[in-house]
């Protein structure tokens, strides 16, 4: 084992604010701690919790950043939460004294690695999620990228490391700043956490479950028009485990497609409780217009099951087409319904397709091999002249 090593994660997302990036920072840190190693976790504060607090080795600092709601958060509320931690950091540095910075996200986390940088010395690390590349989401973040196009590439370019959590950001982010280094770690599952499915057998209705925010970005609408299309002799069940503003949009359209009583909303789900919701599913789904790669897909495929999904950046890596899933166009209705119809009356083929997605999950997106990717960056850079 390499000397531990103290380690600053930023991130305005964490349990319980929800996001995978948030997901990502929660469990690297886990496992760092496991190791050895003391990392600390600077986010936002959320109700009572309190500011500081050590938890499974990891140490956490909140700091008051506007936040309203723990499944979404604005342009004002990220604003907020850089200056706050931008204030915030360099004592928590100076009394930790870690020996490198991750920044979850170019923005708004990246310019307090940046100040960091500037004002003790620290190296920092941008890890790219998604949302905060300029290109990912065009319709979503167009405005928001525009306006902070250059401070992006500046946090970028001072970094001492980039991260893409997978090959398809990297190439977007390379449109942006064609001259950055840009590597990439994956993002990851709790492969070691979740129990695979055994039972494949169906039971009654399809059962299909997706997991996440309930925003315009994960093509929910297209989903549901794609099972009103269904032939009537395919008895089906919808789970949305998530919230946000798209919820009353999405129960109109299944009201108006005379499918709302098979469509449930469950709101947010305790994460000790996702496992079982998983395993009790037949199929995951996933119709985004954009994404990265989402903790609930590597989560459900290392719960086994098989997944529908579509052909964007993230979601295209992680699921082989054919193989553990299978892939749509981006907003393709017939192409969804055309996949469902396939898995709907093959148990055997979703075996097959769970396990196989169970089995990528193990090697390439297991948390334990995740975490020593990072901390080889982290003993990198802090060497680094």
């Amino acid at each position: 084992m390499t000397a531990p090593r103290r380690i600053l994660l930023i991130n305005h997302e964490y349990p319980p604010l929800v996001g995978s990036g948030g997901v990502a920072t929660f469990h690297i840190a886990r496992e760092m701690a496991g190791l050895g190693h003391q990392p600390i976790v600077l986010t936002a504060a959320w109700r009572d919790l309190p500011s500081i607090v050590c938890e499974d080795g990891v140490t956490v600092h909140r700091v008051r950043a506007l936040r309203r709601r723990a499944e979404h958060y604005s342009v004002m509320e990220m604003i907020a939460f850089a200056l706050a931690a931008m204030a915030a950091a360099p004592g928590i540095a100076r009394q930790w004294r870690p020996e490198a910075a991750i920044a979850f996200f170019g923005l708004p986390n990246g310019p307090v690695g940046w100040q960091l940088k500037r004002s003790l010395g620290l190296p920092y690390v941008i890890s790219l999620q998604g949302g905060d590349v300029p290109g990912f989401g065009a319709d979503t973040f167009a405005t928001w990228h525009h306006f902070a196009g250059n401070i992006l590439r500046r946090v970028w370019a001072d970094a001492d490391a980039v991260i893409a959590n997978s090959a398809s950001l990297a190439a977007l982010a390379r449109h942006s700043a064609p001259h950055q280094h840009i590597e990439v770690i994956p993002a990851g599952a709790d492969v070691k956490g979740i129990a695979g499915k055994t039972d494949y057998a169906t039971r009654g209705p399809l059962r299909l479950v997706f997991a996440g925010r309930l925003v315009h970005a994960k093509g929910l609408d297209v989903l549901i028009k794609a099972l009103a299309k269904l032939p009537l002799d395919i008895q089906w069940r919808l789970i949305l485990a998530g919230d946000g503003p798209e919820w009353t949009s999405l129960a109109a359209l299944a009201g108006r497609l005379n499918i709302a009583d098979r469509v449930q909303v469950r709101g947010w789900v305790d994460r000790a409780e996702l496992p079982d919701l998983l395993r009790d599913a037949d199929v995951f789904v996933l119709p985004s217009r954009v994404d990265g790669t989402p903790s609930a897909l590597l989560e459900a495929m290392a719960a086994g099951l098989p997944v529908i999904g579509t052909q964007v950046p993230g979601t295209a890596e992680a699921v082989v087409d054919g193989t553990t899933g299978l892939l749509a166009a981006p907003e393709d209705v017939d192409g969804l319904t055309r996949a469902i119809v396939a898995l709907a009356g093959d148990p055997a083929r979703r075996a097959a397709m769970g396990q196989a997605g169970r089995t990528r999950a193990e090697v390439r997106f297991g948390w334990p091999a995740i975490a020593a990717m990072w901390l080889d960056l982290v003993g990198r850079i802090s060497t680094a002249p």
